[in-house]
This record gives C-alpha cells, structure tokens and sequence, in this order.
C-alpha cells in the first residue's frame, strides 16, 4: 500500500447497491473543515452526494444512513443541516455517539444507495 493512501474505498458497489465509506466534514480539495457541526454536516454531506454520483447513483437513492457524532448533544443542529439534503421519504438512519479519528472532527456519515429505487 503506497503511503498517504487511506486503506479503504471511498464507495463500493455490490449489485444494485452502493456501499459509501463514513465521510466528514473535511473538504477534499481544500483539506479545510468547518469550525460548525452543521457545516461539517454539510460538507459531509456534499462527499457522500460526490460519491454516489462517481458510483452512479443518487441522493434520492440512500436507503440507510449512520451518523457517528462526537458528541450527542449536537444531535439537533446536525439533524436541521441533515434534512436539508433529503426530500420525500427519508433513509432510515442510525446515530450514535463515537470517539471520532480526529479531534476536529464532529460529524462521520456513511450511506447505503440502493440503484433500483
């Protein structure tokens, strides 16, 4: 494994399912992350979104969702940005409290599309 690259895939397709590793509010581009957890929600967010779309899938697609928090009590601030990206039936979810892998970090989301629906 060369150095620098992270030992997992960013998404894995098994049939008609896309399988999207937890994402945070990092930016790829930039590197940057939110001081906010609804800006890292978003951001997060927005990497799942990129994604499904390299996968060829959608938004509209996610069946499940689990949502790592570093702390409980953000839940609420991170649900408000969280809705902001689904419409219609929403994704079953998940969404605990987790010691994350970086102390900026306040948010992790990972994602199941399902491409038939």
């Amino acid at each position: 494994m060369a150095r620098g690259k992270l030992p997992f895939s960013p998404w894995v397709r098994a049939g008609d399912f896309i399988f999207v590793s937890g994402q945070t509010g990092f930016d790829p581009e930039t590197g940057a992350i939110g001081d906010s957890i609804e800006e890292q929600t978003r951001q997060a967010l927005a990497n799942i979104e990129h994604l499904l779309k390299e996968a060829g899938g959608r938004m509209d697609q996610i069946v499940k969702t689990t949502v790592f928090l570093s702390d409980i009590k953000l839940f609420n601030r991170m649900n408000e940005a969280y809705l902001a990206f689904f419409s219609g039936r929403l994704p079953a979810r998940s969404t605990i409290q987790a010691a994350l892998a970086n102390p900026k970090m306040l948010v992790e989301i990972e994602a199941v599309a399902y491409l038939g629906r």
